[in-house]
């Protein structure tokens, strides 16, 4: 069986739908950065998330080639996530997306390298006939956050974050946003074949703990 993820993390990918508190490890990722309203047809979100496939499912099968991969085992692609924000806005506003920044990512397993990755981009750009060099590695320690599956659309997420900061503010906590921790989501649903009342996004913020008494 390929490992998967998914199943051997259920606590990052398969959360309740309620808030909890994790904390998130060190891992790497393919990213592709970009801006502006991802359901732009064949725009700039659409394009890195082709990138980002092409990468991610060329180290994937890299074993059926003469290129070796120290460690490797055989896995699930794992699912595709996203790190949204927008300039000036605490948060997320989801009633204006052309606003948006984004950096879109799939996570790698701990044995591929930055040197693994770089193959993976030069193949798959030959292979697929595709620029992946908007392609980066990239590390990413999210530390304490709350998480939450959200179900449905995610033009409803707002309901859902509400219950995620109700749930803060009962329990100690704050949210902890800033240029480097931001409003992530993992979508579990392929939005192509799924009604989009039954997706789920997991839908993860950064957290830090509330200091009474003293200086906070």
């Amino acid at each position: 069986m390929a490992f998967d993820f998914k199943k051997e993390y259920k606590e990052f990918y398969m959360p309740k739908n309620k808030p909890q508190i994790v904390n998130i490890p060190e891992a790497n990722y393919i990213a592709v950065r970009g801006k502006g309203n991802p359901n732009e047809e064949g725009g700039a979100y659409q394009r890195a998330i082709g990138i980002l496939y092409a990468v991610a499912y060329t180290l994937k099968m890299s074993y059926k080639t003469d290129y070796k991969i120290e460690g490797f085992f055989e896995y699930v692609v794992p699912p595709l996530e996203g790190f949204w924000w927008q300039d000036g806005v605490d948060g997320v506003d989801f009633s204006d997306k052309s606003t948006f920044n984004w950096i879109s990512v799939i996570r790698l397993p701990d044995f591929i390298t930055e040197k693994d990755f770089n193959w993976a981009v030069e193949i798959a750009t030959q292979k697929k006939k595709l620029d992946c060099s908007l392609a980066e590695f990239i590390t990413i320690d999210e530390g304490l956050c709350v998480q939450i599956m959200h179900l449905g659309s995610f033009d409803d997420e707002p309901e859902t974050v509400a219950l995620m900061n109700e749930y803060l503010d009962k329990n100690g906590y704050t949210n902890d946003f800033n240029e480097s921790r931001l409003h992530h989501e993992i979508y579990m649903s392929d939005a192509r074949k799924v009604a989009p009342e039954k997706w789920k996004t997991v839908i993860r913020h950064p957290i830090k703990k509330l200091q009474y008494g003293g200086q906070g």
